[in-house]
């Protein structure tokens, strides 16, 4: 019998990068990178349309594919994934995720794309073609996640985005419509900060919630997110699939994650001067145990 997904649901920037290396590590599991399958009906919509807008969308797909097909990621099974797309463009978003999974096996397809939170109708077709699969909603504080996407921002010199507030707030108020209607257990919610300092703690708990062995060998190998074949830069042709930081760092750093510190909800904020939170991203963000 094919195991239901685990869709890891977050904004930008909320550790899902990590987090769904870590779930992915579990032996029962596999954690892929961002495939932002749910973005469109069918896979050429999907590459012509919203991923013709941002194209490093498509190098977590193209990974997965070369991964699965061929065994590893190099430029040519990148260039052969890329030809598998073209050939099965009418194909819809659950004929190529099962493909995956069939390629998979018996283990867990863990998965995560933030823009799939970007609309409405993303995340309702997500939630309409897997309404069966178990749903993480994975947080962070929406002031340590808009000081990130400012720092990528100016990293890569990207200007004219949307206020990062705006964005924090839409996203997990679509997760909260789209998942409200399940039934009890099947979303789980995450406080991102919390969940990472205490691994020893969450870590069992999450795997009696998933249904899978929750021994001292699984969560050892939970332990180790760089081992995943999508945790280091791709080749040319498909070098992203999960954040940079993570690629380019995916070991857990257990000291610093331990020091780390919430920030204060209440407070002016660093992008717009003067200002604080809205009314709504207060409320948001108190529903989810922040202060």
């Amino acid at each position: 019998m094919t195991p239901e997904p685990v869709f890891i649901l977050s904004a930008p920037r909320s550790f899902s990068s990590i987090v769904c290396g870590i779930i992915g590590q579990h032996p029962e599991c596999y954690g892929l990178p961002e495939l932002n399958l749910f973005l469109a009906d069918d896979l050429g919509s999907l590459w012509w349309g919203p991923l013709a807008l941002i194209p490093i969308g498509k190098h977590g797909l193209l990974r997965a594919l070369a991964q699965l097909h061929d065994g590893e990621q190099t430029e040519d099974t990148i260039s052969r994934a890329h030809k598998w797309v073209i050939e099965h463009s009418t194909w819809s978003p659950r004929q190529v995720f099962s493909h995956l999974q069939d390629l998979i096996g018996p283990r867990i397809p863990v998965e995560k794309s933030p823009a799939t939170v970007f609309r409405q109708e993303y995340m309702d077709r997500l939630v309409r073609l897997y309404p069966n699969a178990r749903f993480i909603h994975l947080t962070r504080h929406p002031r340590g996640t808009a000081e990130s996407m400012l720092r990528l921002r100016k990293t890569y010199e990207q200007s004219g985005m949307p206020d990062p507030e705006r964005i924090w707030t839409r996203s997990n108020e679509i997760i909260i419509k789209a998942t409200g209607d399940l039934p009890n257990g099947q979303c789980m919610r995450l406080q991102g900060e919390e969940f990472l300092q205490n691994l020893d703690h969450f870590l069992p708990q999450l795997c009696e919630w998933m249904g899978v062995r929750g021994d001292a060998e699984a969560i050892e190998a939970m332990m180790h997110p760089e081992r995943s074949p999508y945790a280091c830069p791709g080749p040319r042709g498909a070098p992203l699939g999960n954040d940079v930081n993570f690629l380019n760092s995916p070991a857990l750093d257990r000291s610093r994650l331990a020091r780390a510190e919430l920030p204060a909800l209440a407070g002016q904020l660093s992008w717009r001067k003067g200002e604080s939170f809205g009314k709504a991203t207060m409320s948001v963000a108190r529903q989810f145990g922040y202060s």
